[in-house]
């Protein structure tokens, strides 16, 4: 036991000297214990989706340090925050794997969003204690920035869809990101026609932008198999950066029958969680670009886990928008992972800075996102511009099992 706590005074000793941290810093962040968590409502924000919350999430030490994290529901916050009551923040990867495991039942993408911000919340206190921001921790800088591509493009004044997306580009983007035609209001939907008016579309947005990838396509998972590779075959000669949501995702080894019928760039995940829920698509090649995102994976070490399972399979990674501090958080990841193609997108063309974040909490110009070098996720919360919900503070009295092998390592009870 004393060797191992003169390692761990060591490593964050040296750690703290070489960012000008003292000593004394370092050592007491080793010892840090979590004692509140408290939950907020982002102001403004009232869709009613649990895997595109903007909750904001406090987690307090015994040192004075707290994070910040985003996402989840109020109840999944509240049981997962009443596991980690006087647990030591540090222990990122352990707490996952409690909070994951330790419930018996296999979390639901609901449950892996909330514990997703929560999970964010520990690396920007472990950023700030050791003075360093998150990509720092997680290997340091693999690319100057990340490309973004825009859903929409609000600073755009021109009356067409292909103007907006030639101003898009013209703003630095790398891709302008389009949906099918139709489907929204009470109008019922007409599939034959649409499948039409779609495939004009895009014939006419290539156009515009001059094809190389400077656009893609959005299919929502509103067409059957017959439909949506209609649509495909009718795209092969153009050059969409990708299709995303060809089919519908109950079913997502229906993409081995996809992948085999299509060229196109295929493009599917924002609906999806954890590496266990499409790993085979990855693994068997079935698309081309994952869309799973912050904090639906669970975490920023999930997702970072994704990320190497994406490497070693040729998958390039285009995370879909959740909210600010998660877009900020996946700089950090993707700004840390090795260099596979990575696109992010911005709603509207350009990052939402709320008035609870400090206004350089992301690093943003010439449509590229840059990385943040403050402590953590660079993020500093006005609690007095949210609305307040709940305060956690005491641990559960509900005993959770909870299997561990003889070396501590925590296992499915």
């Amino acid at each position: 036991m004393q060797r191992r706590n003169f390692l761990k005074t060591a490593v964050l000793g040296s750690t703290a000297l070489a960012v000008g941290l003292p000593l004394y810093e370092a050592q007491a962040a080793s010892k840090l214990k979590i004692t509140k968590i408290r939950y907020y409502a982002a102001p403004g924000y009232n869709k009613p989706l649990f895997n595109q919350a903007r909750g904001i999430v406090e987690i307090e030490t015994d040192g004075g340090i707290i994070g910040i994290g985003e996402g989840g529901s109020k109840d999944m916050i509240e049981q997962c925050a009443q596991m980690m009551i006087g647990e030591d923040p540090f222990r990122i990867e352990h707490l996952w794997q409690y909070l994951y495991r330790g419930m018996f039942y296999p979390p639901g993408r609901e449950k892996l969003h909330g514990l997703g911000a929560l999970e964010m919340a520990l690396w920007d206190i472990k950023g700030k204690a050791l003075n360093v921001p998150v990509y720092e921790l997680l290997g340091g800088a693999t690319r100057d920035y990340v490309e973004c591509y825009a859903t929409g493009f609000r600073a755009s004044k021109a009356k067409t869809e292909e103007g907006r997306a030639q101003d898009c580009i013209a703003a630095g983007l790398r891709s302008y990101r389009i949906g099918p035609t139709g489907g929204n209001g009470e109008e019922p939907f007409d599939f034959y026609d649409n499948v039409k008016k779609t495939i004009d579309f895009c014939k006419r947005i290539d156009a515009a932008v001059g094809g190389g990838g400077k656009w893609a396509i959005d299919l929502h998972t509103r067409f059957d198999m017959t439909d949506g590779l209609k649509i495909c075959s009718a795209l092969e000669n153009l050059e969409p950066y990708f299709v995303e949501d060809i089919v519908r995702s109950e079913n997502p080894g229906v993409y081995k029958t996809v992948r085999a019928m299509t060229k196109v760039p295929i493009a599917v995940g924002e609906q999806f969680g954890d590496r266990w829920d499409t790993n085979e698509l990855i693994e068997n090649c079935q698309i081309d670009y994952t869309r799973f995102t912050l904090p639906n994976t669970g975490g920023i070490s999930e997702f970072k886990k994704i990320a190497s399972i994406c490497e070693t399979h040729y998958v390039g990674m285009i995370p879909h928008f959740t909210g600010p501090l998660s877009t900020a958080a996946l700089v950090h990841v993707l700004g840390a992972s090795s260099p596979m193609r990575c696109l992010m997108e911005l709603g509207g063309g350009e990052p939402e800075r709320p008035p609870y974040f400090n206004e350089d909490f992301i690093n943003f110009k010439n449509g590229k996102l840059y990385l943040n070098d403050s402590p953590g996720l660079g993020v500093k919360f006005d609690p007095q511009k949210a609305t307040f919900v709940m305060e956690v503070k005491e641990k559960t009295k509900f005993p959770h099992p909870v299997l561990k092998a003889p070396d501590g390592s925590i296992h499915n009870w």
